[in-house]
């Protein structure tokens, strides 16, 4: 976040490359062009604050990070570094956890390619996995806090993300207006 701030006081006027950018980054640049910063805060004119806010964050229930690798300690490592950098932005861990085995993949092949046919070697292939929730999340915090993380990969290690993302109940589900009355016990 500071990072952003510093970045938006440092600009003064659009550039040559900020005039010649076209899309929806055009109003973010303008904005910052033309944002003066106090104390902390940036304050943005009136039309970019309303494009702004016109834009609505997404919300998602959970964020499901597997990880998956061939190292156990790289993954357990890995798996430290994310939670320390979701609490240090105050995100909710929910489980952590890991598969007890790792996923065994085997392959039996010929030492001879012609004749020899006892004669055998096998590799094994061993992959471990390693799961992180983090729960009750914007759209844009997930976004920032993912692209720290996947920068932060280690060589050999694979990331798959799910969201769960909280959606309105569409407009033909209602709830029930009253309980449905009681009948009376009859003589």
């Amino acid at each position: 976040m500071n990072f952003l701030l510093k970045a938006a006081r440092a600009v003064a006027r659009p550039t040559a490359l900020q005039a010649s950018c076209d899309g929806p980054w055009r109003s973010l640049l303008a904005a910052r062009a033309h944002s003066t910063s106090v104390g902390s805060r940036v304050e943005v004119p009136g039309d970019a604050q309303q494009a702004q806010a016109g834009d609505k964050d997404e919300l998602y229930k959970m964020l499901e990070l597997e990880v998956k690798g061939h190292d156990a300690a790289v993954l357990k490592s890995y798996e430290w570094f994310v939670t320390t950098a979701a609490r240090e932005l105050d995100i909710k861990i929910g489980k952590c956890w890991a598969l007890r085995k790792p996923h065994f993949d085997r392959m039996t092949l010929l030492k001879s390619v012609h004749i020899y046919k006892k004669h055998r070697v096998q590799y094994e292939i061993r992959t471990h996995y390693r799961f992180v929730q983090l729960l009750q999340l914007t759209g844009s915090t997930a976004d920032t806090f993912l692209e720290y993380v996947e920068r932060n990969l280690p060589e050999g290690v694979g990331l798959k993300v799910t969201r769960v993302e909280v959606q309105p109940l569409p407009a033909h589900l209602v709830p029930p207006c009253a309980p449905a009355p009681a009948l009376a016990p009859g003589p």
